[in-house]
């Protein structure tokens, strides 16, 4: 395989900005100096002057869709969309059609991903109310699985989890991490009747109010509860309230915390006020709500109580949205003659976002909100130690080279036209981010170049040390 020599770049990692020569030789990253000489004929060198050197970042939670709804997305197109954004690894959930609910299905993703992913991969197991021998299985893979997830609300059907007997279950004798999606339906569907009780029709503007700070509050201490009672390993995805930081604590080290949190860009970006402007394009579980909790959100990201950041990549159409693109190619509410468009309950729940993440982080570092070292260390360093995944998410002699190169002086402006998510949109288009990824290497392949992907490598399937 190819090898390379990065020279002359500020490499960001493990709390410090150091500007040095990295080698990537056979997947891997074999030296990391002030000076490498340069490269032997069998090596490629690349001028990182001026540039940023990353260590890929980690999605731990996305959709891709796949199998059952690939007219949404599939793991060959938003693994693409995410090498362009500098994300080398993903987490996927197992909300797909069929659910992973077996042993066998969930295998079933892992040979679809070595075939079509470019980025690296693991998946969650699903559960259900009555699936708990099947979950427990994965015990056996507690080093090739990298969690269980418990839809504790926002979900329907068998993904629904609410019955205690299983739940006390899987958080007695699960080995595995446990990650968690908290949203107590009851009070979910009480908020809901009331406002339909009291307005003729909804808009996205109700859904905070809908799913507001109690539902996830309850979901979350309810979670927590249960995990303490059992010393369960437990992970709750995109905490999107104020109050239910109240919960987390920073008086520990991350390698030593039993419960560990997760935030997502989009509530800490958007707000309650975007949906005038955005509408359906912002819904989603748990739902962006007021300002206070994004301001709360950073500077509990800031100081450790929030402890890695991801996306929740999960695409819909611009159908399943309600929405459509007209001729001046902006997206509108789709014309309320066309039955079951524009109307807010007809709306699937989630954005597409695995392509911006990195992007979305230099913005605000450009703002002067986070540095850089922050940045690496919550997409990659924390995630990779959250999780326990081994040999990556660092920049390490070593270590996997799954790195990202970045331009932090060459604005790049969303458009129609360089959105590489299968659904075809984003709620970012027309903004400018301050930087751009100019290289994304995934197992020392260098698979994302200045807007080409190079696809004849696949991505590897991730492994745990637990």
């Amino acid at each position: 395989m190819q090898n390379y020599l990065i020279k002359n770049i500020s490499i960001v990692n493990e709390g410090l900005i150091q500007q040095g020569d990295v080698l990537i030789k056979n997947g891997r990253i074999e030296k990391i100096l002030p000076q490498i000489a340069s490269a032997s004929a069998d090596t490629k060198e690349i001028d990182g002057e001026g540039k940023f050197l990353f260590p890929g970042a980690i999605d731990d939670q996305v959709h891709f869709r796949e199998p059952g709804l690939t007219h949404k997305a599939t793991m060959y197109t938003e693994s693409k969309a995410g090498v362009a954004g500098g994300v080398t690894s993903f987490m996927e959930m197992p909300n797909t059609i069929p659910p992973a609910f077996t042993q066998e299905l969930l295998e079933d993703k892992y040979k679809i991903a070595s075939q079509t992913s470019l980025s690296n991969y693991s998946f969650y197991m699903g559960t259900s109310n009555d699936n708990a021998d099947e979950v427990l299985k994965t015990n056996e893979k507690k080093n090739e699985v990298c969690g269980i997830k418990i839809f504790m609300g926002s979900s329907t059907g068998n993904l629904l989890v609410d019955n205690p007997s299983t739940l006390n279950r899987i958080f007695s004798e699960s080995e595995l991490l446990i990650a968690t999606h908290c949203e107590d339906e009851r009070i979910i569907k009480q908020n809901l009747e009331k406002l339909k009780a009291e307005k003729k029709e909804l808009t996205a503007a109700d859904h905070p109010f809908i799913r507001n700070e109690e539902a996830c509050y309850e979901s979350s201490l309810r979670a927590i509860q249960i995990a303490q009672k059992h010393n369960t390993r437990l992970h709750i995805l995109h905490i999107s309230t104020e109050k239910e930081l109240q919960l987390f604590s920073n008086l520990m080290p991350l390698k030593e915390k039993r419960i560990t949190t997760e935030v997502c860009v989009h509530h800490l970006h958007f707000t309650s006020d975007d949906y005038a402007r955005l509408g359906n394009q912002i819904k989603c579980n748990p739902a962006i709500k007021s300002p206070n909790n994004k301001e709360a959100l950073w500077k509990a990201l800031l100081d450790d109580r929030l402890d890695v950041i991801a996306t929740d990549h999960a695409p819909h159409t611009l159908e399943e949205k309600g929405l459509v693109r007209n001729n001046d190619g902006l997206i509108t509410p789709a014309p309320s003659g066309e039955v079951g468009r524009g109307l807010y309950e007809h709306a699937h729940a989630g954005l597409p976002l695995v392509q911006h993440p990195l992007l979305l982080m230099l913005f605000y570092y450009k703002q002067g909100r986070i540095s850089l070292e922050k940045i690496a260390e919550k997409m990659s360093h924390a995630v990779a130690n959250c999780f326990r995944i081994s040999e990556r998410g660092y920049v390490r002699e070593g270590y996997f080279a799954d790195l990202v190169i970045v331009d932090a002086g060459k604005p790049k402006t969303v458009t129609k036209e360089n959105i590489w998510y299968k659904c075809g949109w984003s709620p970012f288009e027309n903004m400018e981010f301050p930087a751009s990824i100019t290289h994304t290497f995934v197992n020392g392949n260098l698979v994302y170049e200045n807007g080409n992907c190079h696809e004849s490598q696949k991505g590897k399937r991730l492994k745990f040390e637990r």
